[in-house]
């Protein structure tokens, strides 16, 4: 339940608010909406000016306010990736759900936190654990973040342009979230990063290596305990080393 809620003109008066307990930042309030008996305080983000796209030299910065919706539709998002974010949610959904909140509520099956898993994103947070005059933004991959979700506020999301992307997914309809997914990002070096979503409280990175060899093997390893009421393990190995294949043959 919203007790109180504040309408910061700066970041410093943001992250202020939110260092008080029980404060938590509003985006697109999908999540803040749904009734809970937790009084709570809010401060609303929208004129902080994180509705940003874009490009600068291999990458894309994105605002922690910019909805799932405006990236899917901006000329910057890789194809792949539009593909992910209309499984994410559906278009009301979409229209107001941010990319920061999405990545800070999402659980194993969020196609776009599988998806940024894979792209080896960058996110700028402010830590409100820390006394104010020590404020600094830090830098937190993907990987380091989604597990943990550590209390802070995000304020941008950087992925890389100049990597070849893919994204597969199975699913009970074409609409449904999928069973599993895959997404697969490779840069021109070689490197190989392969996510997995589906299950479970967050995407599992299932590799991060020097080149693709051994995709499929790493894919039926990451779903050794891949097992709920949606799909068994086994399953779930099959699907995978399938999906990953398939991921290496879009991009190829």
């Amino acid at each position: 339940m919203i007790t109180t809620y504040h309408r910061p003109q700066t970041l410093d008066e943001a992250l202020t608010l939110l260092s008080q307990p029980n404060t938590v930042p509003l985006g697109g309030g999908t999540h803040l909406s749904k009734p809970t008996p937790d009084p709570v305080s809010v401060v609303d983000l929208q004129r902080l000016g994180l509705n940003y796209i874009r490009p600068k030299g291999n990458t894309i910065e994105i605002g922690a306010t910019v909805t799932l919706q405006q990236l899917l539709e901006s000329e910057h998002c890789p194809p792949a990736l539009k593909t992910a974010i209309k499984l994410e949610a559906p278009l009301n959904l979409r229209n107001s759900a941010t990319v920061a909140g999405t990545l800070v509520t999402c659980d194993g099956r969020s196609t776009f936190a599988t998806s940024l898993l894979a792209l080896d994103a960058k996110l700028s947070v402010f830590s409100l654990q820390l006394p104010i005059t020590n404020y600094q933004p830090s830098t937190l991959n993907a990987g380091d973040f989604l597990p943990l979700r550590p209390r802070g506020l995000i304020t941008q999301i950087v992925i890389p342009l100049n990597v070849k992307f893919a994204f597969e997914y199975v699913a009970r309809t074409p609409s449904d979230k999928p069973i599993v997914c895959a997404a697969l990002t490779q840069w021109n070096s070689g490197r190989t990063r392969l996510a997995l979503g589906g299950w479970g409280k967050s995407p599992s990175l299932a590799m991060d290596g020097t080149e693709a060899e051994g995709l499929e093997t790493a894919a039926r390893n990451a779903c050794h305990e891949a097992a709920d009421d949606m799909a068994s393990a086994e399953y779930r190995m099959d699907a995978a080393a399938t999906l990953a294949k398939r991921c290496l043959e879009d991009i190829s």
